[in-house]
């Protein structure tokens, strides 16, 4: 697997069960404990997934006494944003080219074959 931070993220995040460790991590602070216990997997399953989302930079662990809360970091999630954005546009405008001229040529077979748009050449 790539090093670079994004390649990171979008290796994360093609989890089902990270994402959804990254939902309950967005209503707040949790610890391992609390993010294992909807899951009908091992705890050390979950430590596991934790591991790659900190690895990714998406989740970061803290120390409070006995106390490890998880916490969700946003900085990762924006910089995947803000790439597929940029390739939306792309694709967007690709795309709506692409529309145009599949609407020209079959403007162009209509008119030639002398049907309008809703007929056949049966009709």
């Amino acid at each position: 697997m790539a090093d670079d931070s994004l390649s990171l993220v979008f290796a994360a995040l093609a989890d089902p069960t990270r994402r959804a460790l990254l939902a309950r991590l967005a209503r707040g602070e949790a610890t391992v404990n609390e993010l294992a216990e909807p899951f009908p997997i091992s705890l050390q399953a979950v430590s596991r997934h934790l591991k790659v989302l900190e690895r990714a930079g998406l989740v970061s662990r803290g120390r409070e006494a006995q106390w490890r809360p998880c916490r969700l970091e946003t900085q990762p999630l924006e910089e995947a944003s803000e790439w597929i954005g940029r390739h939306r546009r792309q694709w967007e405008d690709r795309l709506g080219r692409l529309d145009e001229v599949i609407s020209r040529i079959q403007r162009g077979q209509q008119s030639s074959t002398g049907t309008t748009e809703g007929e056949t050449e049966n009709e």
